[in-house]
């Protein structure tokens, strides 16, 4: 059996040398694309975004506790979860910002999705981002409605996401997800 480096011309070829876009990074957000968009077709776009959720909330729970810690505080102030919500998506390359912030609502919009192109028609992945900023918000602040406003996965040239912080008749006429304090 020939040794995988070596080629059966008489010119070796390393295979570590030749132009194939895989390492870590991409694999993995590979993987999440192709798991979503079996799960979308397999059981369906709100099932799949339900079982995404479960993840997202686990992962919120993990990472509002890692801020927490890092700040040594109890709790996050607004102020405070307006920032972590933007650092978070940075630290894992999205490219997330404040468009509006005020006691109803933080607006927030987004250039770069963190799966990047991946993410293209696999909106149930959005649901990590619902699930994320909701329990932080919830779990600091006590409640939390997150609206998928505008979206890379559906489509649109970059995000916007609408995280109200109370409910409002704003709110109350947009389609989203509500989380509260657990």
């Amino acid at each position: 059996m020939p040794d995988s480096t070596s080629s059966t011309s008489s010119t070796a070829v390393s295979l570590e040398v030749l132009d194939v876009p895989l390492e870590r990074d991409v694999f993995l957000r590979t993987l999440l694309r192709h798991l979503a968009g079996t799960l979308q077709d397999v059981i369906g776009l709100d099932d799949a975004s339900g079982f995404v959720s479960v993840v997202g909330q686990e992962m919120g729970e993990q990472m509002d506790q890692m801020y927490r810690n890092a700040l040594a505080v109890d709790q996050l102030s607004a102020d405070q979860v307006a920032a972590v919500l933007v650092d978070l998506k940075r630290r894992i390359q999205g490219d997330f910002y404040i468009i509006e912030h005020d006691d109803e609502k933080i607006v927030l919009g987004n250039r770069a999705c963190p799966f990047g192109d991946k993410v293209k028609d696999r909106p149930a992945l959005c649901m990590m981002t619902s699930n994320v900023f909701g329990s932080i918000t919830a779990e600091n602040l006590g409640y939390a409605k997150v609206h998928l406003q505008e979206t890379i996965a559906s489509g649109d040239d970059g995000c916007r996401i609408v995280v109200y912080l109370k409910p409002t008749d704003e709110s109350d006429n947009v389609h989203g997800r509500v989380y509260v304090k657990s």
